[in-house]
């Protein structure tokens, strides 16, 4: 088949959908499918990644203006809701939601959020690179200095660095943490620890050098970053707005609500910390399960 994906792969330190579009396109040439990135001839099948504009100009209304013209179908793959800031995603996702053949989702939150209720869909967890699980962190002990770590490339409000900074004024008086924060952050804030973004392996490398992940990220569609640090090997303390970062880590933390309970939730990890960490070795998906699923469903429709 001919497939168009509205979004070129890209590669360095991104965020998770690019990189699950760089692995879709790898797996679907290595099929013997061709994949080109902009309308053309002889299309059968779009795969749209994000319905607003890419580098050509292309957005949803030439996807449905071509499928109209050629008697073709579209999947859309829901990534960014729009939660963070974009109303105009937001909204336009909602017009889309009756036009394309199928839709797939990247958490049962994204599905509810945006109140979907149509039966041609999936719900396809997101999740990491294989890289992730390589250097994981199988230690069930604890060090006298506990590492707390997060990492994030965006520099949104809603990643949490409000909390971030909360928590780098509680480490500073406390001789049993350490707090390390590692990408992109706004200048504002300071962290005693800071790693500026990182190529995926290296990220992979320093994950497991810490014991507990901290996330305040809110209301995230499918978020890659927990995914990672559990592939690591370690166990999450994430916001209870979270997003789909409840409906991954539900199983391999504890969540808070605010500044008190997450710390409340910090030292309750610490101090059951072999049973949190046996629960999240026991994580051993990565993105090719993710790319199985995708390449069913195109073949499908």
């Amino acid at each position: 088949m001919k497939i168009m994906i509205n979004r070129k792969p890209v590669f360095g330190p991104w965020g998770g959908g690019i990189k699950t579009v760089n692995k879709m396109v790898e797996r679907l040439q290595a099929s013997g499918h061709e994949v080109v990135f902009r309308l053309e001839s002889n299309i059968d099948i779009i795969f749209c990644i994000d319905p607003r504009p890419n580098e050509y100009g292309e957005w949803y209304q030439n996807f449905l203006n071509y499928k109209m013209q050629h008697n073709i179908k579209i999947i859309q793959r829901v990534g960014d809701l729009g939660t963070h800031g974009k109303p105009e995603l937001t909204n336009l996702l909602r017009q889309t939601l009756n036009y394309s053949d199928f839709m797939i989702f990247p958490s049962e939150w994204a599905k509810e959020w945006i109140n979907y209720r149509g039966k041609n869909c999936k719900v396809v967890n997101n999740r990491p690179m294989k890289i992730f699980h390589k250097y994981k962190n199988n230690k069930t002990s604890l060090n006298n200095k506990v590492k707390l770590v997060t990492h994030h490339w965006s520099t949104n409000p809603k990643k949490g660095f409000d909390f971030y900074e909360n928590l780098q004024k509680y480490v500073n008086g406390s001789e049993e943490y350490d707090f390390t924060y590692i990408g992109r952050k706004p200048e504002q804030y300071k962290f005693s620890n800071y790693l500026p973004p990182l190529p995926a392996e290296e990220v992979a490398k320093e994950l497991p050098r810490h014991n507990i992940y901290i996330t305040a990220s809110r209301e995230e569609a499918g978020a890659n970053h927990v995914l990672e640090a559990m592939a690591a090997g370690l166990p999450v303390v994430y916001h209870s707005a979270g997003g789909s970062v409840v409906n991954y880590c539900s199983s391999h933390g504890e969540s808070y609500e605010d500044v008190e309970t997450m710390i409340a939730a910090i030292k309750k990890v610490v101090a059951k910390y072999d049973f949190y960490k046996n629960k999240v070795l026991e994580y051993n998906e990565d993105i090719e399960c993710v790319i199985d699923e995708y390449e069913e469903i195109i073949n499908n429709v």
